[in-house]
């Protein structure tokens, strides 16, 4: 008798099963670099930090893209520091874009979810846990993080922009690589809030943040989007966004505070603004 009641019961789908099997899941964190030598230990370390103290399984694939400034030596001694099987090298021999970057990841990566954020300590690792109740309850194909909802907000913005706060890193593991044992005080800026509100008049897109670049994907649902997306530079991130309510994909959202990075100088500029309303008008034109 109970063979047969096993035999009658509904065939679960994988969504299903993943809601109610979590443990089976795994994390795999997508770090694009480029000249990330100084924050690359830092936000490693918060990283294997906020999923040790979790519980959540995961690796990082670390894509450095021919740093001049010696980041992938780092992201090398970070692999042997941390493990082979937790920290990932996988780098490229020049820049080619942040869409190739996430697919070359995603040919290395063994999750089922994928999380993309800035390796420049823009975001923090703190919220993934929170990214992940999230995509749980609402059993979520994106969580994207939002600067502009609830309590998110930019903190240290620059002269064009409110400064709101600033805030202190604390010593890690990894930070003797940079040669020094002080941790730095962060400052920030977010170019982005004139940018999203245009974004949002023009494409109303459903969801409030376009331009940030902290999510979690299902791995399936991201490598769908990539293969649709066209844009290259800050405005892919807004496109993958739009694509997926095309595609009818759930999206939810948790608030983060945005910090500018410790170390380096942003990669934000005249042509990458001018490519952005370019892409925009894009996608505004063709959705």
């Amino acid at each position: 008798m109970a063979s047969l009641e096993v035999s009658r019961s509904p065939r679960r789908s994988r969504r299903e099963l993943e809601v109610r099997s979590p443990r089976q899941n795994k994390y795999s964190v997508l770090l694009p670099t480029y000249n990330e030598r100084e924050n690359l230990p830092l936000i490693v370390w918060l990283l294997v930090k906020s999923f040790c103290e979790s519980g959540i399984n995961y690796e990082i694939i670390i894509i450095d893209d021919g740093s001049p400034d010696g980041t992938r030596d780092v992201a090398e001694q970070l692999e042997k520091i941390y493990g082979s099987d937790r920290i990932l090298l996988r780098p490229r021999e020049k820049k080619l874009g942040l869409g190739t970057a996430y697919i070359h990841g995603m040919k290395h990566a063994t999750g089922n979810y994928i999380i993309i954020m800035d390796a420049d300590l823009s975001h923090h690792p703190k919220f993934i846990p929170e990214f992940i109740r999230k995509q749980k309850e609402g059993n979520f194909d994106i969580v994207s993080g939002t600067r502009y909802k609830g309590n998110g907000g930019v903190y240290g913005w620059d002269l064009k922009r409110k400064i709101i706060s600033d805030g202190v890193l604390p010593c890690c593991p990894g930070w003797s690589l940079l040669g020094s044992s002080d941790p730095p005080i962060l400052a920030s800026w977010d170019y982005s809030r004139g940018a999203n509100f245009l974004t949002q008049i023009l494409l109303r897109p459903g969801a409030s943040d376009l331009t940030g670049s902290f999510r979690l994907y299902r791995k399936e649902v991201l490598e769908k989007l990539i293969e649709k997306c066209v844009s290259k530079g800050y405005v892919f991130q807004m496109e993958m966004i739009v694509r997926a309510r095309q595609l009818n994909y759930t999206i939810g959202e948790v608030p983060i505070s945005f910090v500018d990075r410790v170390y380096g100088e942003s990669k934000l500029g005249g042509n990458e603004i001018v490519s952005f309303l370019k892409g925009l008008l894009t996608l505004f034109a063709t959705t």
